[in-house]
């Protein structure tokens, strides 16, 4: 499929906005205040010199059949009743934001995919087909989640020694569990792990915009649950 493409990253402290060919990223400071309708009027504003025919937007929070489940939880609302094609004027995907991170990080085989970021994202790729999964908010110990220990605020609160030892932990259990080949560790956390756990890898923010296009691009990649 030939044309531009426009990947959106809406993250809890920025979205980011790459166009395909280009390696150029455009930053607008994210948070509460960000809605669904300032997040595309932002956009826009961004973009008025750009050219593109369709739009990738990586979404924070779980996306079924191309459609927000629920409002995210560290991003302003509206996300369930906006008409992003119509406010972008062109063809629109919404994929959970991991997923998108995980199919641009994707190698082969079963893949468990963490983004360390201001939440927690998670996603599994089995053989190509991309299974996007909310763990983040499961309990894990001590009445909290395993976001508020491998999240930001894990992290603020525990120290970096602390929480590596708790990623680690949590990596592992997981990739056990969900009975992974390996693990990527994206997010913009990640690059703070002085250690990586047993068959992790480090992964690169800029795979969510490969996986933004490759959601386009990819006919082999079977979409699955995003």
């Amino acid at each position: 499929m030939s044309g531009s493409i426009l990947v959106i990253d809406v993250g809890g402290t920025n979205v980011k906005v790459r166009l395909s060919g280009s390696r150029t990223v455009h930053r607008v400071p994210s948070g509460k205040h960000m809605t669904a309708a300032r997040m595309v009027r932002e956009v826009l504003e961004l973009t008025t010199d750009l050219t593109y025919q369709r739009v990738t937007i990586g979404y924070p929070g779980p996306v079924r059949n191309g459609k927000p489940l629920s409002e995210p939880q560290n991003v302003g609302g509206g996300w369930r009743r906006m008409d992003f094609a119509a406010a972008f004027g062109t063809p629109v995907q919404l994929i959970n934001d991991a997923a998108m991170q995980a199919l641009g990080s994707y190698t082969g085989g079963r893949m468990l995919f963490l983004g360390l970021g201001t939440g927690l994202g998670s996603a599994l790729i089995d053989n190509g087909r991309i299974l996007a999964m909310e763990l983040a908010h499961l309990p894990y110990r001590e009445g909290k989640t395993y976001e508020d220990y491998l999240g930001v605020r894990g992290l603020d609160r525990l120290g970096r020694a602390k929480w590596q030892r708790h990623v680690h932990k949590v990596t592992d259990l997981l990739r056990t569990a969900l009975v992974c080949d390996h693990v990527v560790l994206g997010g913009g956390n990640a690059k703070k792990l002085r250690a990586l756990p047993k068959h992790a890898r480090l992964g690169d923010n800029s795979n969510a915009f490969r996986g933004g296009e490759r959601l386009w691009r990819d006919r082999n990649t079977a979409k699955g649950s995003q």
